[in-house]
């Protein structure tokens, strides 16, 4: 039997993330944070997206490690305000 590594949660059950690192990230680096928009400007990369549990969010954050990326900041949105997180504000 596998094993279910969502631990129940299914896409659209997530909650929505603002994670912010300094660098103005390339295009090139979408690839690497698949289903988060990325937005650029004045130093920072702002990536917003669901994420869909804890495992899926220290993925993201292993990766921001490994490309050698600052974090800035990490802040679990409130429901229904994912277009409005892309402010660059951290």
């Amino acid at each position: 039997m596998a094993a279910n590594k969502g631990c129940g949660m299914h896409r659209g059950t997530g909650k929505d993330y603002r994670i912010v690192v300094r660098s103005e990230l390339s295009e090139r680096y979408a690839a690497a944070f698949e289903g988060m928009e990325m937005k650029t400007e004045s130093g920072l990369t702002v990536l917003t997206g669901e994420v869909v549990d804890q495992v899926q969010l220290h993925g993201i954050l292993e990766r921001i490690g490994g490309l050698g990326l600052e974090l800035v900041s990490v802040q679990s949105l409130p429901e229904g305000i994912q277009n409005d997180a892309a402010n660059l504000t951290p």
